[in-house]
């Protein structure tokens, strides 16, 4: 079986906006959401900026859901995105059979209890070490239940699939940055495999928190540019010096082509192909040659059944550190050759950040605006080419193309690369 897979809604929540539309022509405009970060004191941070969403309330959204009053932003971020995609799609969720509608995000942790943890290792430091029964007794007091299990990455697909009558198959995935594209990825093979009719798919994250900036601060992974927020994130800019942490989610309607049509659904493109492999090199660093990133965009080109000439557009992973930067260009010429250098590419997360899981999804959504409306965002902040990164990243003014196939990377820490493949949809 091989049924045809198209993406019949669409919903976003990132620094830039709340919805798709807002975000999108806040792209195109070329502005960027990186500020100081708010959600803590970050003063005596080596970084202190990031894409936050700014002011976000749930509330104002679903005023009376007290099912989700422990959820992490994570959560409430993937719950507004789905319920932006389902009522795009115009779906009816009592019109089809729940066993065929199921569920598979690319999420994170949920929200950390940070401050109340520091202090309970504190107060039960006995002089010379923690004492594990002061630290139980005081954890059982502080901690609820609800609230620690709202920290499950699985917790936002657990919700999605109750709000939603969604009975069918439930899987959350956690390959770091090319979480929710390897999530679209095995949503769109379910559809195609006869596992289900209709998947909400896609990714959500928050890791704005001291745990988060500590973690990529030691890897040194986040740009320090705190002086200037708005141009720290630079992809394949010279001077690029890490990449800057955001959140939000973007959640995706993936249907079978026949059940789409039949109840005359809107169709903004069909899945293409999909390339999933590991560099199993190391934990956190590609392999110098790209030969993963490499493996995967040859895999989704073959199984899409495209050349590379029909290739018009490519969103890029583009973090804005020096190794991705490099290496995913150096594939990108491997597996383009000479075309490489007439390719459109472009890297959102100029103006977004890096949404971490979340990131492959609204990029995913992205190149399906970019068909739809044959305008192209642009990279901001590109102003001293590097001569390792020579190709044509679209600097700093969206520019107008019509694009029928784009091709969208995701690859994240630990080797995993995922390339997805869309294309306008033509019965």
């Amino acid at each position: 079986m091989n049924r045809r897979v198209v993406i019949t809604g669409i919903g976003m929540v990132t620094p830039l906006g709340i919805g798709v539309e807002e975000n999108w022509q806040r792209m195109l405009k070329g502005e960027s959401g990186v500020g100081y970060i708010t959600l803590f004191d970050a003063s005596t941070f080596p970084t202190k900026i990031a894409a936050e969403i700014k002011d976000f309330d749930f509330r104002k959204y679903f005023p009376n859901d007290g099912k989700i009053e422990f959820a992490g932003r994570n959560t409430q971020f993937a719950i507004l995105a789905a319920d932006m995609a389902f009522k795009d799609a115009k779906l009816d969720r009592y019109a089809f059979d729940p066993r065929r509608f199921g569920i598979y995000l690319g999420s994170g942790e949920g929200k950390q209890d940070f401050f109340n943890f520091v202090k309970i290792i504190g107060d039960s430091w006995n002089g010379s070490a923690v004492s594990t029964a002061t630290f139980l007794e005081l954890g059982k007091n502080i901690f609820g239940p609800i609230k620690e299990q709202e920290q499950e990455p699985n917790m936002a697909a657990a919700h999605l699939a109750q709000i939603f009558r969604a009975y069918g198959p439930n899987t959350n995935c956690l390959t770091a940055c090319a979480a929710s594209s390897q999530a679209l990825g095995e949503a769109a093979e379910l559809v195609r495999l006869g596992k289900a009719d209709i998947m909400i798919s896609g990714g959500t994250h928050s890791m704005i928190h001291p745990l988060g900036i500590t973690g990529f601060n030691l890897l040194t992974a986040l740009s320090t540019s705190n002086e200037e927020p708005r141009k720290a994130s630079r992809p394949f800019d010279r001077k690029r010096n890490g990449f800057i942490l955001g959140e939000g989610a973007g959640i995706l309607i993936l249907e079978e082509l026949n059940h789409a049509l039949k109840r005359g659904a809107h169709i903004y493109g069909e899945i293409g192909g999909y390339g999933t492999t590991a560099d199993a090199y190391r934990l956190t660093d590609a392999h110098p040659e790209g030969r993963g990133a490499i493996a995967a965009m040859k895999m989704a080109l073959r199984k899409s059944g495209h050349k590379i000439e029909d290739i018009g557009y490519i969103n890029a992973h583009g973090t804005s550190t020096v190794v991705n930067d490099k290496i995913e260009t150096l594939a990108i010429k491997e597996v383009f050759k000479e075309l490489a250098y007439q390719m459109p590419i472009s890297s959102v997360k100029s103006m977004l950040g890096h949404l971490i899981a979340a990131a492959g999804a609204v990029e995913l959504i992205i190149c399906l605006l970019v068909i739809r409306d044959g305008i192209i965002p642009p990279t901001i902040n590109y102003e001293n080419p590097d001569p390792e990164c020579d190709l044509d990243y679209v600097p700093n003014a969206a520019r107008k193309k019509q694009v029928d196939v784009a091709l969208s990377n995701s690859f994240g820490f630990g080797g995993q690369n995922i390339t997805l493949i869309v294309k306008r949809f033509s019965s």
